[in-house]
């Protein structure tokens, strides 16, 4: 079908390099794109600035298989306990580890794929969180300032999609999907099923084709 934005793992590989900051979406392996991630693995993928809610587990699936594999040089998430490598990694020095809250990680990731500026939150005011960032003071409270967060890529997951990038997740699985489909130079999207364009429902459809550049069926 012309214009149509199914693409093979290999194709979707080549827009992916060492050295990139990459978003992978998911909570805890759920609406984790993990087949495509073990790809990543497979083609060499590593030095990567990774931004993520969380950093998966110590098993070999999803977001912790880059980790186990040492394929990530900074993590940028809010939680990080189910996967001790981490630990591992940051006390040895070779991983950079940012942990932000999980409201103020999903807002960020927001600000980055609307073009806003930034967020004021209170959240982490008085706490380690706050170190070297701005506080702003508006109606008497204290706020900080969090900037955006962008990617170079993000390689997200959905139930279904059609050709044209139109993508609908399922229950729980939606998490932080949408905010990173649109908060990327170049968004990948890994499918349980493709249809063609009209086989979706406009309604059920949760990010739109225009914030997908290609879509896997894995």
């Amino acid at each position: 079908m012309h214009g149509s934005k199914a693409a093979s793992v290999e194709e979707a590989l080549t827009h992916i390099r060492s050295g990139q900051t990459i978003m992978l979406s998911g909570f805890t392996n759920v609406g984790s794109p993990n087949k495509f991630i073990v790809k990543m693995a497979e083609a060499g993928i590593t030095d990567i600035d990774l931004i993520s809610n969380d950093a998966g587990n110590d098993h070999t699936d999803g977001i912790g298989t880059l980790i186990c594999q040492h394929r990530v040089r900074r993590l940028t998430a809010s939680h990080v306990g189910l996967n001790p490598k981490v630990a591992e990694q940051m006390n040895a020095g070779t991983l950079e580890v940012v942990l932000v809250p999980q409201g103020t990680l999903a807002e960020r990731i927001r600000c980055g794929g609307t073009g806003l500026g930034g967020v004021l939150t209170p959240t982490g005011i008085g706490t380690v969180v706050a170190e070297g960032k701005q506080v702003i003071q508006v109606d008497g409270r204290d706020y900080l300032l969090e900037k955006p967060l962008h990617a170079e890529v993000a390689v997200v997951k959905a139930w279904k999609a059609d050709t044209s990038g139109n993508l609908v997740y399922r229950r729980a699985g939606r998490n932080f999907n949408p905010l990173m489909a649109m908060a990327a130079d170049f968004v990948i999207a890994e499918v349980e099923e493709l249809v063609e364009v009209g086989q979706l429902d406009p309604d059920e459809v949760m990010t739109p084709g225009v914030c997908v550049d290609l879509v896997v069926k894995l």
